[in-house]
């Protein structure tokens, strides 16, 4: 009998099981108490319970938990000094989405090398997300795999899903029984609507194939997820951060029946692709603010201890530390000043609460 099926599958792995992973690598009873309030706060910014700018900020990826972590200090000792008007969320990325060929993140090549040893990339990512939970900083990653999530969601306060899968069925229904608040990024093109017809999926009950925690295929019903909004962050079209780009989206979802919660990218198209950029377009995000804008709740900026970032695939000695290895960043000097003349022109928001 001819083979019809696995013809072009070289080796199957198998992985422990999530409910193995997740009780191997297990959270505290305090790392879980601050997840289940860090995702309420998250929440009620979104629906205007809580007036405080959400920022999630953070490196394009991790790729080096040493730096990241030494990131993950940096940002705690900031959030002291700035929470009372801004909420800071980690970007904590293990999967990166790749137009053809790339690195596709730690938790698929936690060795930088090819090896794609998937079984030591979600050990290293629970940990350093425990790691990061333990400084007091919440998480938010991007969920890129439907399967990623029953290994890594118990750790995470915010979710992402990006352009390129915003319109995916798979990834609606994913969100749709997450457990943490979920941005939706706008289409590739800058259009908004895809992402508005995401959160209507989202929101909704939904059953489809997925894996539960001893990793059987299973059919999953979800309740629907009511903690989602939209994420900006410009496209083939050019920026949308702008107050005409943000009045149309709240129009938009005005008449979709949703919330009018809107977090601005300040990185990718919004500051096209130039990320030296992101402090001039958060700006003009505080500047709507302080005119009065309660759409926007939140922004997202790519930072990490150095700026720019570098070249890979590369020897690993050649690395230089702090610098991203996929999308560029501006450096934690640059980022700390833009976080606190925020922090400084958001005490009008406050003022008028």
């Amino acid at each position: 009998m001819k083979k019809t099926s696995d013809i072009n599958v070289t080796q199957t792995a198998a992985l422990p099981a999530p409910r193995e992973l997740v009780e191997e690598i297990a959270k505290k009873d305090s790392q879980s108490d601050f997840i289940s309030q860090s995702r309420q706060e998250i929440h009620r910014i979104i629906f205007g319970d809580d007036h405080r700018l959400l920022l999630v900020v953070g490196p394009c990826s991790i790729h080096d938990t040493d730096s990241g972590l030494e990131y993950g200090r940096r940002l705690a000792a900031l959030k002291e000094r700035v929470n009372d008007r801004i909420c800071l969320v980690m970007r904590v990325y293990f999967e990166k989405p790749r137009t053809s060929l790339g690195w596709k993140g730690l938790i698929m090549d936690p060795d930088l090398d090819g090896s794609e040893n998937i079984d030591k990339g979600l050990r290293v990512a629970r940990n350093f997300l425990r790691d990061i939970i333990d400084l007091g900083i919440p998480t938010a990653t991007e969920l890129l795999d439907p399967i990623t999530p029953q290994y890594i969601a118990d750790l995470v306060s915010w979710a992402a899903i990006g352009a390129r899968t915003t319109e995916s069925q798979t990834h609606r229904q994913m969100a749709s029984g997450l457990s943490m608040p979920v941005g939706f990024k706008n289409g590739m093109d800058g259009t908004c609507q895809v992402a508005i017809n995401a959160i209507k999926a989202a929101s909704g009950v939904q059953t489809f194939l997925g894996i539960n925690t001893d990793g059987k295929a299973s059919a999953v019903t979800t309740a629907g997820n009511q903690n989602c909004h939209v994420v900006l962050r410009g496209g083939t079209a050019g920026p949308n951060y702008d107050a005409n780009s943000v009045a149309k989206v709240v129009e938009d979802l005005e008449k979709a029946g949703l919330k009018q919660a809107i977090m601005i990218d300040c990185s990718h198209g919004n500051s096209n692709k130039q990320p030296e950029r992101q402090p001039e377009v958060l700006d003009a995000i505080i500047s709507q603010v302080e005119n009065g804008s309660e759409a926007i709740i939140g922004a997202m900026v790519e930072s990490n201890l150095e700026a720019g970032n570098q070249k890979f695939p590369a020897p690993l000695e050649s690395l230089k530390r702090g610098v991203s290895i996929t999308d560029g960043c501006i450096n934690w000097a640059t980022t700390e000043a833009s976080i606190l003349n925020a922090y400084d022109r958001l005490a009008s928001r406050f003022a008028s609460a």
